[in-house]
């Protein structure tokens, strides 16, 4: 959904369910205080190279062809970079959490309660999957529900709900409540983490929402609440893995205060299954596709390679759960659309792979969050998959290209062919990569 407001849009990322004197003048999110001492700060990268987040063209160098722009007019692209307004993925990030409940809703178990079942576990999840990149702080200020002014129903929130009116007034009303002891210029972004009986259970509605990039959205001390996450109801899946795994629903809603897309479509996890937290993040944990690490900056340049002129090319593609080596090979066939390559084994946020071996994806950055931007390319595409997990899209579950398996396509003149040529004893793949120009084509 997307709502222009002039020439300022907000992006609103809205989840699909499966089965007043603090108020001054806009400005930009600021950086400040220390992370509370119940936060492990997560460990250095393993790896020595330390990635930044991409700031422009001319800073892609070899990378710059396989790093497709945005298409026009979207809500939220696969395009890389990022544009402006979203916040930061790397270095120190500082999140404040606020649990609010309301007159008629009031808060269930208490507040600091509400806060564990998220924390530690996200920012351990995003340290993992970063490599220590993104130094992920939670703040939590006000240890206490923070009281509404207004009845849930006053808000008028239901799923698919608009910025305006509803949560308009809602952001205010947080921000006046929170004002007396909360400084919004010592935050990156904010995660209002709701009562969880607010609200239907997310197995019959899932109103987590994010609004990122909303630069329409009311100030206070200074600054605009551009990047908020909303978490209503708890994600149990019936599996008995609640507090192991429910926390995942917020990275998938920071990920877009990142600016990362959804994944999923109206059909739910048919174009990217399991393999990123943008698409499924029910049930047994997952991590992020390598393109999406790529455009966070949590890959440096010598992690990647660019597939851009005709030839045959050989990599060791190393786990996406590793910290080191080759990551990511990109092949570009139009300036929005290319194939991402990467390896992927259980092990680290990839708890639930049950055929390790070679992803291959479709990167389309000139298709909008929630259209279906990267499509798996399945090697098994008439299995039933491998996997009996609960939220995981089975089909896609066995998608991974194994050893002695060939992946082949042409498009826009030209034919690919990646080829997994083995597995060495330290885990990582072998694949053979050939890009010719067809029907006269020029590769």
């Amino acid at each position: 959904m997307r709502q222009t407001h002039g020439t300022t849009r907000h992006r609103i990322r809205i989840r699909r369910p499966r089965r007043g004197s603090a108020f001054a003048t806009a400005a930009v999110l600021t950086v400040a205080v220390v992370a509370p001492a119940a936060t492990p700060r997560p460990a250095s990268p393993a790896h020595p190279e330390l990635a930044r987040a991409p700031s422009g063209r001319s800073a892609f160098g070899s990378l710059a062809p396989c790093a497709l722009a945005s298409g026009p007019g979207l809500q939220m692209s696969e395009g890389i970079p990022t544009g402006r307004g979203y916040s930061r993925s790397t270095g120190t990030v500082h999140a404040l959490n606020l649990m609010i409940d309301f007159p008629d809703v009031r808060g269930q178990g208490t507040a600091r309660q509400r806060f564990e079942e998220f924390f530690p576990q996200t920012t351990r999840w995003f340290a993992q999957s970063s490599y220590g990149r993104l130094d992920y702080r939670p703040e939590m200020p006000i240890t206490h529900w923070l009281r509404m002014p207004r009845s849930f129903r006053a808000y008028g929130i239901k799923r698919g709900s608009p910025f305006d009116p509803g949560y308009r007034r809602l952001v205010a009303d947080i921000a006046k409540a929170a004002d007396p002891k909360v400084d919004f210029r010592h935050y990156d972004l904010v995660n209002v983490l709701v009562t969880p009986n607010a609200g239907p259970p997310a197995a019959h509605a899932v109103l987590s929402v994010t609004y990122a990039d909303n630069q329409q959205a009311p100030t206070a001390d200074g600054v605009p609440l551009a990047n908020v996450s909303f978490v209503y109801s708890r994600q149990d899946d019936g599996s008995g893995s609640l507090r192991r795994t429910g926390f995942r629903v917020l990275p998938h809603e920071n990920g877009h205060v990142f600016g990362l897309p959804d994944l999923y479509t109206r059909g739910g996890g048919d174009k990217a299954g399991h393999w990123d937290v943008m698409s499924e993040d029910w049930g047994a944990g997952n991590d992020l596709l390598a393109w999406h690490k790529w455009k966070l900056g949590w890959l440096g340049p010598r992690q990647i390679a660019c597939a851009a002129r005709s030839g045959v090319f050989a990599h060791a593609l190393s786990p996406l759960n590793r910290p080191e080596g080759t990551k990511l090979v990109f092949v570009p066939v139009s300036p929005s659309t290319g194939y991402a390559i990467e390896a992927r084994a259980s092990g680290g946020n990839d708890e639930a792979i049950c055929k390790p071996g070679v992803l291959i994806s479709r990167v389309d950055t000139g298709v909008d969050s929630g259209g279906g931007p990267v499509t798996i390319m399945d090697s098994t595409p008439h299995g039933r998959g491998c996997t009996r997990e609960r939220n995981v899209h089975p089909g896609l579950s066995d998608a991974a290209y194994a050893p002695g398996e060939t992946f082949r396509t042409e498009a826009n003149g030209l034919r690919i062919r990646v080829r997994v040529t083995g597995r060495d004893a330290a885990g990582d793949f072998g694949v053979e990569i050939t890009r010719r120009a067809s029907g006269g084509a020029r590769g």
